[in-house]
């Protein structure tokens, strides 16, 4: 089977998978589709959705550009707790809507003589607060006594359901908001929830986490395009000399154009019209996992010499594409997870699961990349390919520090999201994501720069023997020109007995050459 169906094969399975997350598959538009609450201490909850937003800063006679609006928001309520009230009752079951800034999260609920925090108001936080029982406790805030800002809905007689008032919520300071809807009732077990919410920054609906990451898209989609505009012209002026390696670089330099256009396109669309399509972001996503899994197996075949100290990979050519498969699932599964259906603002706590498969198959395949660079620098050394070792060296170099880099990125990922659980850094966390692109970005234009086509390519493609590579490498791989040399692979040091992923596979493969 050929890697275009293995891709083919893999998508169609996570476009499958996708259908796990498919539920609330708008951002911006909060969908509530007969929600229910959950019982939470002494009340009945239901989170409504958690986003950064951006002050409204216009006239307060103007319509409000940063807003959070309730639409056809309803509350329905079991048979059995209608039947229980009279016809002609009036207040029979009262829900809040609670919407409040991260600062002020200590504002809602209390606990008496130091005891369990409470939500709803007890008779003894009656007294030591002064709320009203049977009522969510809440402090005004130190920057606005209107807030937290509470909305209350009542039931009527028996009535089955009530219908909370279609009202926007003028945001008049930035920070991540909050919505919960809650009861105190313990007549209203059972409750449900459906309507919607919209959330509006001014400039468009993105979450305030997201924004950002729209233009950081547009900047890696010129980056790309000015990178593949240089690549592809020496690709056409040289093509009679072009390594087959360097096909393999041209279509991770397409893919990323591709993923950041789309990346942008998406983003767009999400902010001008509040709605995040399943199928859109499952077809961006999956574009990413094919150039993330393409960039790491050229990344592992050119570590294994492919096309410079070996014509192929041999035997180890089924092990790769298999690896390549398990890491595209790993990948797409993840991403899914993260992005497909993503509602709120609060960073995303990828399921273990999925976070697991990835880190592991990322940690193997550099395990295997350095393992490869070694015993191809030993084979270069042995040769005496003066060029070609230098270029590997800049090669290994260049990886080291990418992975040096990664580390101490990803310690500082863990101490951000460690230090910020309810996401008031918003603001700042894009920068999170946009930091793996960057140093994909960064890695390829380091394999661009040593492996761009010129006239001499094909010339020290294969060279092996030592005293081609003194006459021949006095050159750079890069410039002259010449013919193409004769392919000879020579023996390598052999190897013990390989598994299904054994790291001396590619010795033993050396051996049978």
């Amino acid at each position: 089977m050929d890697l275009r169906r293995l891709a083919v094969l893999a998508a169609g399975l996570a476009a499958l998978a996708a259908g796990w997350w498919a539920r609330g598959a708008e951002a911006s538009i909060h969908t509530y589709d007969r929600e229910p609450f959950r019982e939470v201490g002494n009340a009945f909850l239901l989170s409504g959705g958690s986003e950064g937003i951006v002050a409204d800063v216009a006239d307060p006679a103007a319509p409000p550009s940063s807003f959070i609006k309730f639409v056809n928001v309803t509350f329905w309520r079991t048979p059995e707790a209608a039947e229980s009230h009279a016809k002609m009752a009036h207040s029979t079951g009262l829900v809040q809507a609670i919407l409040f800034e991260a600062a002020d999260r200590d504002n809602i609920g209390g606990s008496a003589y130091g005891g369990q925090r409470s939500i709803c108001c007890t008779p003894d936080l009656a007294k030591l607060e002064g709320c009203k029982q049977g009522e969510v406790i809440r402090r005004p805030s130190s920057d606005d006594p209107d807030w937290p800002y509470v909305l209350d809905t009542h039931f009527s007689a028996n009535h089955l359901s009530v219908k909370l008032e279609d009202e926007p919520v003028r945001i008049t300071k930035t920070g991540m908001y909050n919505l919960f809807f809650i009861s105190c009732d313990p007549k209203l077990r059972g409750l449900t929830m459906s309507g919607k919410t919209i959330w509006k920054n001014p400039g468009g609906y993105l979450p305030g986490r997201m924004a950002p990451l729209m233009k950081f898209y547009v900047l890696m989609s010129l980056a790309y395009l000015l990178v593949m505009i240089v690549w592809f012209s020496q690709y056409i002026r040289f093509w009679r000399d072009i390594l087959p390696i360097q096909n393999w670089i041209t279509l991770v330099i397409a893919l990323g154009l591709f993923e950041m256009t789309l990346w942008y396109f998406e983003y767009l669309n999400f902010n001008s019209s509040g709605v995040r399509p399943v199928g859109i972001t499952t077809w961006v996503v999956t574009v990413g996992a094919i150039r993330k899994t393409v960039s790491r197996l050229l990344i592992l075949s050119i570590s294994m010499g492919y096309g410079v100290v070996r014509p192929t990979l041999g035997g180890l050519t089924s092990k790769v594409l298999l690896l390549g498969l398990t890491y595209f699932l790993a990948s797409e599964l993840l991403d899914i997870a993260e992005n497909v259906g993503t509602i709120n603002d609060i960073s995303g706590k990828a399921r273990l699961f999925l976070v697991l498969p990835d880190a592991f198959l990322d940690a193997f395949l550099i395990l295997w990349i350095f393992t490869s660079l070694s015993r191809t620098l030993e084979k270069l050394q042995a040769r005496r390919s003066s060029v070609k070792l230098d270029i590997y060296r800049k090669f290994t170099n260049a990886l080291a520090v990418s992975v040096i880099a990664s580390v101490a990125w990803i310690g500082y990922e863990v101490y951000f999201k460690a230090t910020d659980p309810f996401s008031e850094r918003w603001q700042s966390a894009w920068i999170i994501t946009a930091f793996w692109d960057v140093l994909a970005f960064v890695l390829l234009l380091v394999i661009c720069y040593l492996w761009a086509p010129s006239q001499s390519s094909q010339r020290y493609a294969y060279s092996g023997e030592a005293a081609d590579d003194d006459d021949e490498e006095s050159q750079s791989l890069t410039k002259g020109d010449g013919e193409v040399g004769m392919v000879k692979i020579d023996k390598d040091r052999s190897a013990g007995v390989s598994g299904a992923f054994s790291l001396d596979d590619e010795a033993e493969e050396d051996k049978r050459e």
